[in-house]
């Protein structure tokens, strides 16, 4: 289930800018198992992932750790980055960052900064993956962007950041190997990806 907030109000009337957004968005009291992002400029409220999406992450992050540029770390924490050029906001998946990002009190965290972003799609949120997140997170310059279709049972890697998205892609099912490129210039193994 997806609950959006088509048009969100502030005190009865429509927010005027992506910062009346995000402060709505700071004021959300967003129920246990869900989470709140800024998708074509309304506030969606989604829930979180089902269970075994977390042996996924865990794999992801375990791979590729070892492959993090310095001072980087990554995590599948609920963190959400901001994409003030696009008025987004996200809370991915999997995301890796410089070390340094994490040293503020906001819960606005530079979207800029990411080296490394995945999403595993629901039914929910998929559509977004596969198209807005995709531009967004070029268009930000994020190097490597992964798109684990769990509903189609496929792993997609976005390389090459431009102002139209990116310039790269490369498919493979699950269970096959996934080369991902720089920063990490490392193979991702996708065995264990498929749902139990």
């Amino acid at each position: 289930m997806t609950v959006m907030a088509e048009r969100p109000t502030i005190n009865g009337s429509e927010p005027n800018s992506f910062e009346d957004l995000l402060r709505t968005l700071d004021e959300l009291d967003v129920p246990d198992g869900y989470k709140a992002e800024i998708i074509r400029g309304n506030i969606v409220v989604s829930p979180w992932s089902k269970g075994y999406y977390h042996r996924v992450m865990r794999l992801v992050c375990e791979q590729l750790e070892p492959h993090l540029p310095a001072e980087h770390s990554i995590s599948y924490g609920p963190f959400l980055y901001v994409f003030p050029g696009d008025e987004r906001a996200y809370g991915p998946d999997i995301h890796a960052v410089p070390e340094h990002v994490f040293e503020t009190t906001s819960n606005h965290l530079d979207g800029e900064a990411l080296s490394f972003v995945a999403e595993l799609t629901s039914s929910s949120t998929r559509d977004d993956d596969l198209t807005g997140k995709v531009e967004t997170y070029g268009r930000a310059g994020v190097p490597v962007y992964l798109l684990l279709d769990m509903q189609e049972e496929q792993t997609t890697v976005f390389s090459m950041p431009s102002a139209k998205g990116y310039e790269a892609c490369e498919t493979k099912p699950f269970g096959e190997k996934l080369s991902v490129p720089a920063p990490f210039d490392c193979v991702l193994d996708t065995t264990g990806f498929k749902a139990p």
